[in-house]
């Protein structure tokens, strides 16, 4: 199953596609006794989709069972054993994906010329994804950090490791050479070609970066590179070879009071805006400024959700029994925002208390 969503990955998704594109939505849990329906609520979904493959006019034969056995494979494919809060399948003749969430998602199929991806972009903006790099003389591992967590990232070549076959780091570190070792032109050489990689994935899928190692080892890469100069350094050596708990208990302090200085900064900018007449909040006033490219900056309560259906020129609010209901229209919201432009921040529960939820900071 598919956790993080790069750039790349969702340009891809959003390709279109012959159709029908399947998307299959549905929320899973990560505990008992919650978990305990989520097998069969999702062979029910993907059961309602091939409904609609076989009732669907303009579905051909051949594309009705190329999908539909790309849903069954997609379905062999899930571990609900790691699940989060939502799992999605995407399905389109000769292709699927399975995306594990940790954002909750609604309940739904939807047959079309292109994927669903609001709710994977919003799932991942919310985790606050972030890269950790962290460094020694001989090794570069690169860590895939958000919601939680961190798991090692084998892309953009890492992990690097110096090729110089007389290289040594006990026998350096034995003798008492170790911090001689960052002035050796080989061990520079070695740390700029890490910057330069780190670069290019930076250039790729941009995150707030944090760089481990011994301090020397920060210091040199601070000396020989750019990018992972404007990084937050925390020195901690021995994480080239750590395990995903390691590293994240390592930057798990840093990460947490980044955050705080983040939700300051953004009640801080919310509360000026209230003085400049460039405030908006609650899902309706928000989304009509929303299409219009009027946001500057989303900020959304982590757990906020809302049904709503749109009577013609409001959104009001709505039960999901109906038959317009929009069940995940904070997801439309924060992709909207983010393909005009708008920086967009995730809140902890009660923040925007008086917003009910959700607001923006206009750009006009």
């Amino acid at each position: 199953m598919e956790h993080a969503l790069s750039p790349t990955a969702l340009a891809e998704l959003r390709r279109p596609r012959p159709y029908p594109a399947v998307s299959v939505l549905t929320p899973t849990h990560r505990r008992e006794p919650y978990n305990a329906q989520d097998r069969v609520r999702l062979r029910n979904a993907v059961a309602e989709a091939k409904k609609q493959l076989e009732t669907d006019p303009e579905v051909t034969r051949e594309r009705r069972v190329d999908v539909a056995a790309q849903l069954d494979q997609a379905l062999g494919e899930v571990d609900l054993t790691h699940a989060e809060d939502g799992l999605v399948i995407f399905a389109a003749p000769g292709e699927h994906q399975v995306w594990s969430l940790g954002r909750a998602v609604p309940e739904r199929v939807v047959l079309s010329d292109t994927f669903l991806t609001r709710n994977l972009v919003s799932a991942q903006v919310s985790e606050r994804p972030f890269w950790v790099l962290s460094v020694s003389a001989d090794r570069a591992t690169l860590w895939n950090g958000g919601g939680g967590r961190v798991t090692e990232e084998r892309t953009g070549g890492f992990p690097l490791t110096r090729r110089n076959e007389n290289f040594d780091p006990e026998r350096l570190e034995r003798f008492g050479d170790m911090p001689s070792t960052f002035r050796d032109e080989g061990t520079r050489h070695f740390l700029r070609e890490t910057d330069t990689a780190m670069g290019a994935v930076l250039r790729d899928d941009p995150r707030p970066l944090y760089v481990t190692g011994e301090q020397a080892a920060l210091s040199c890469l601070d000396e020989v590179g750019d990018a992972s100069r404007r990084a937050v350094h925390i020195p901690h050596g021995g994480l080239t070879h750590g395990t995903p708990d390691a590293v994240w208990q390592a930057v798990r302090p840093v990460v947490e009071a980044e955050d705080l200085r983040t939700i300051d900064t953004v009640t801080k900018e919310l509360e000026s805006a209230r003085g400049r007449k460039e405030f908006v909040a609650g899902v309706d006033e928000v989304w009509q400024n929303a299409r219009e490219a009027r946001v500057r900056l989303l900020a959304v309560e982590e757990n906020y959700r809302v049904i709503v259906r749109d009577d013609g020129g409001h959104l009001v609010p709505a039960s999901s029994d109906d038959r317009d209901a929009r069940e995940d229209i904070v997801d439309e919201i924060v992709e909207q925002c983010l393909e005009t432009g708008a920086d967009v921040r995730f809140v902890p529960d009660g923040t925007l208390a008086d917003a009910n939820g959700i607001a923006g900071v206009l750009r006009y």
